[in-house]
């Protein structure tokens, strides 16, 4: 059987450093995503941002179509488009993470095409996506709770999130695409959706096309003592020096928690790990039953134990602890993120 439209434009999608890889329920995604002569277009695309004239060149034969179908296919959440002051409007195409395995979610509303989204995404998610997380280096990569510390002198520089928060130049927050995917397939929490925060020129792009509201720093450190204070655990991109992201994940919808609890590298670790203050830990249970990743066990002499191998450094079981048993403190070993084109070469390498 001949390639459809929709096979190559996986394979073209998938060239990305954030592919996706083909499979048939790729191609169900991508008849939603991607409809019309709007595939056609994709496939002609590229993740490098042009202008519409230089898209017009690039894809003569769509030529005159390209001034509804670029606008649409943003809005739709495939295409990304940024106006710089001074400059003119461009477009390129989204990859999977952050981008069109999110959009159609980020707004927070029910939707056909969200609900139709939801199943095969999930089913994606456990069969060939799992791979693309953690290709050659993980995506993304645990903040410590800063408070859950042993002191403040441990915070690494690249883990100060307040005063990358404060010089971020624009912030916005959308809906979690992870909890209401769950919920559309029957499943998920009851935390809280809007809490999905993002910054610069994506944060721009997403409220501009309607996926998100524009916040400021002081609203971005509120949602964040709340998901805190909620047991979430917090993410970001794991490359040094860069922030786009930060997700509040729970372990019973974030794709990249439950993947790692099939046995994938899908997220980095944080330098940090959990600490027992044994002397003074009564065995409430609290740690265990906050940990998202089951590190944590209460042994027969009423004593929280971390498995310190499987712990993620997150620091949420120290918010429980009432005794103020539990501590982060930094690893033996540290490895910071990786700079951005040590993240490119690994990923490309794998």
């Amino acid at each position: 059987m001949a390639d459809t439209v929709y096979d190559k434009l996986a394979r073209h999608l998938d060239e990305n450093i954030v592919g996706v890889p083909p499979t048939p329920t790729l191609v169900k995604i991508l008849e939603i995503l991607f409809p019309g002569e709007e595939a056609e277009v994709g496939l002609a695309m590229t993740f490098e941002p042009k202008t519409l004239e230089q898209w017009k060149e690039a894809i003569p034969e769509k030529a005159a179509s390209l001034l509804e179908l670029l606008p649409a296919m943003a809005r739709r959440g495939t295409v990304f488009t940024e106006q710089r002051p001074g400059k003119e409007r461009v477009y390129r195409l989204l990859p999977s993470i952050v981008g069109f395995s999110e959009t159609p979610f980020w707004a927070g509303e029910d939707t056909g095409m969200a609900r139709a989204l939801s199943p095969l995404w999930q089913e994606y998610f456990f069969d060939k996506y799992g791979e693309e997380l953690e290709r050659g280096v993980p995506l993304v990569r645990v903040i410590p709770i800063s408070d859950s510390l042993e002191s403040e002198s441990e915070v690494l520089p690249y883990d100060a999130l307040k005063e990358k928060v404060e010089s971020s130049s624009y912030a916005a927050v959308a809906h979690c695409p992870c909890r209401q995917m769950m919920r559309y397939t029957g499943g998920g929490c009851e935390h809280s959706l809007e809490n999905c925060l993002h910054f610069g020129s994506m944060a721009r792009y997403m409220v501009e096309q309607g996926m998100a509201r524009h916040i400021d720093s002081e609203e971005v450190m509120r949602i964040l003592k709340e998901t805190t204070d909620a047991g979430l655990v917090h993410v970001c991109d794991n490359m040094l020096g860069v922030l786009t992201t930060v997700c509040s994940c729970c372990p019973c919808c974030c794709a990249f928690l439950r993947t790692m609890k099939l046995g994938r590298d899908s997220l980095a670790r944080s330098n940090y790990v959990a600490v027992v203050d044994a002397g003074a830990c009564v065995g409430c249970e609290a740690c265990e039953d906050r940990c998202p990743v089951a590190a944590i066990v209460v042994d027969e002499h009423d004593v929280a134990v971390v498995n310190a191998d499987a712990c993620i450094g997150c620091g949420v079981c120290t918010a429980s602890c009432a005794t103020e048993t539990l501590a982060l403190s930094r690893r033996d070993e540290i490895a910071p993120p990786p700079e951005l084109m040590e993240f490119v070469q690994a990923r490309i390498k794998k």
